[in-house]
Order: structure tokens, then C-alpha cells, then sequence
């Protein structure tokens, strides 16, 4: 059991769930305990999901770390996240698509990871978090109150889509705002499911099973 963010990158390392040094330096630069309840700071490294509120988790670790990996970002990608729960992932993302110039650099003033989050409290929770690191300040990360199962088309298109919530199908907005050669990572039912955007209307699949979220939900 892990009592510091170091100790818990080592296990998940160990474990084989952080293999890529951009994740594992991310990892290593943005400190779990930063996102959770004071209430749980004791509990911030122990390698499970942990309640931030409204019916709502920060995901466990090795879960994290897996479909991050999954996702295979690169410094200046376009992202969108579903659910932003208290930025723990969304911090995460942000670190590896940051350029050291800047990200709107890149992106014409666009934001790199933009987050939808439907429980306005825990979007502010999120924007306080991520301000810790000035995410929000550096304009790297947006996180907007919004029904995440629409997706964002202002900001469309996007290099990749994770979502932190189980559906029962990808909704079609998420497939329509993925460019060509994109890839989503999302949770269906107890599976993680991997998309790949191979032409307008196809899709690569994969899946991995035997695993637990909550339910994605409209509104």
C-alpha cells in the first residue's frame, strides 16, 4: 500500500499499468492528494477509487494509468474528457499535451483538454483543483458545466475522447467530433472499449474487460 504519489507511481509501475515515460512523468509531477477531500488525504495514494461527493469517485489508480496508456497522447493533442470529477485525470492529460511553449501555441487559442463535467459543484471543484498546477491560467485545460454525453461541438474536432463513465453505446456526438485517425477510450458496461476513427463512418474496436465505473448520464 502506497503513503506517498511517489510510492504509488512505483507500484503502478511495478504492476505494469504505467509503461510510457510521458505517463509516468505526469504521474510523478501532479500528486493525487491535490484532488481529493481533506476528509480522504490519508487514503490519497492507496490504490483504489475514493468518493468525491454527489454519487461521484476519483478513480482508482491502475484504472487511471490504464487508459491513459490506452489513449497514447502526445504534447499537443486535442482532447475532450468526459467527466471531470475533481481533475485528478484531467490534470493528468493536461501535463502530457502541454508544449513548454504553450499549448495555444499550437492550437490557435484552443484549448488542449477540454472537460465536461454536469454537477456544477464538482466542476468548480475541478477548476480549484487544477488551478493548484495553473492549468486554467496557461488556458491548457477548460472545464465547462456541460451534458457530457453531447460532446462540445464548438470545440470540435478533437485528436482524442476518454470518457470517466460507463454507457451503454459511444454517442454518436463523440464519434462525429473525433477527427480521422482519432481514438476514443471509453467505459462500457464492465469494459473499456477502444475506438479508432479509420475512415468518416468506421471504426476499429477493442475491448478490455472487468472493470467498474459509474454510470454515464445525459442532462
Amino acid at each position: 500500500m502506497a503513503y506517498s504519489n511517489s510510492e504509488l507511481v512505483k507500484e503502478l509501475t511495478e504492476l505494469g499499468y504505467l509503461k510510457s515515460q510521458l505517463l509516468i512523468d505526469a504521474f510523478n509531477a501532479i500528486d493525487r492528494k491535490d484532488f481529493v477531500p481533506p476528509s480522504l488525504a490519508e487514503f490519497a495514494y492507496h490504490n483504489e477509487p475514493l468518493s468525491i461527493g454527489n454519487g461521484q469517485t476519483i478513480s482508482q489508480p491502475l484504472t487511471v494509468a490504464f487508459m491513459l496508456e490506452l489513449l497514447d497522447l502526445r504534447a499537443g493533442d486535442k482532447v475532450m474528457e468526459i467527466g471531470s470529477g475533481s481533475g485528478w485525470q484531467t490534470a493528468l492529460i493536461a501535463k502530457m499535451i502541454e508544449h513548454p511553449g504553450g499549448i495555444t501555441e499550437d492550437k490557435d487559442g484552443r484549448y488542449g483538454v477540454i472537460s465536461l463535467e454536469r454537477i456544477d459543484s464538482l466542476a468548480q471543484m475541478a477548476i480549484n483543483n487544477l488551478s493548484k498546477y495553473g492549468f486554467v491560467e496557461r488556458e491548457v485545460a477548460k472545464i465547462i458545466n456541460f451534458d457530457g454525453t453531447k460532446g462540445y461541438e464548438t470545440e470540435a474536432p478533437f485528436d482524442k475522447i476518454i470518457a470517466a463513465a460507463s454507457a451503454d453505446k459511444i454517442p454518436e456526438s463523440w464519434k462525429d467530433q473525433l477527427i480521422i485517425g482519432g481514438r476514443i477510450v471509453a467505459p462500457l458496461g464492465e469494459s473499456i472499449v477502444v475506438l479508432d476513427k479509420t475512415e468518416k463512418n468506421d471504426f476499429e474496436e477493442r475491448a478490455f474487460h472487468g472493470f467498474s465505473f459509474v454510470p454515464l448520464i445525459a442532462g
